[in-house]
């Protein structure tokens, strides 16, 4: 089974296992998830202030605040770790880079946070799940992680 599904539009770091205690670890608030987001427009401290401290953003049709998180600016972007993929021209206008460390994961969360400050996600790419990182893991590669409880303790 997955742990913590990725949506059509979003790429990076899957983490499939048989062990269901596993899995309810992960995506417990105990484990970090780290992304690296591309946003429409010149991203501002104050954007990334409102992140870090929890926005509200709907679930199931009820009003939720997200929990502080880490956000900080990417400059320049990651491109050599996630891959280069461009999701648009420069002549559309400007995009930021950021990362985004949370521990819940409800549906679609990062992309509706980013929205909430005034700055739409582009691009959502999972880079680190507690302490197993993406690195240079090319697409559709596999890697094997024999003691999954071991790299989850930090």
């Amino acid at each position: 089974m997955a742990i913590g599904r990725l949506d059509q539009d979003s790429e990076g770091l899957l983490l499939l296992t048989t062990d269901g205690k596993v899995s309810l670890q992960v995506r417990s608030k105990d484990i970090e998830k780290e992304y690296y987001v591309q946003v429409d427009g010149e991203i501002t401290q104050a954007a990334i202030e409102k992140l870090k401290t929890g926005v509200e953003i709907g679930i199931r049709d009820r009003k939720y605040i997200t929990l502080p998180c880490e956000a900080t600016i990417l400059n320049p972007p990651p491109l050599e770790e996630v891959g280069f993929r461009k999701i648009r021209g420069e002549r559309h206008g400007v995009t930021s880079w950021l990362s985004i460390t949370i521990k819940e994961g409800k549906n679609r969360q990062v992309r509706k946070m980013t929205a909430a400050v005034g700055f739409p996600t582009l691009r959502l790419v999972r880079i680190r799940i507690g302490e197993i990182h993406l690195n240079k893991l090319a697409k559709g590669e596999v890697r094997e992680v024999n003691d999954l409880n071991a790299a989850m303790v930090y």
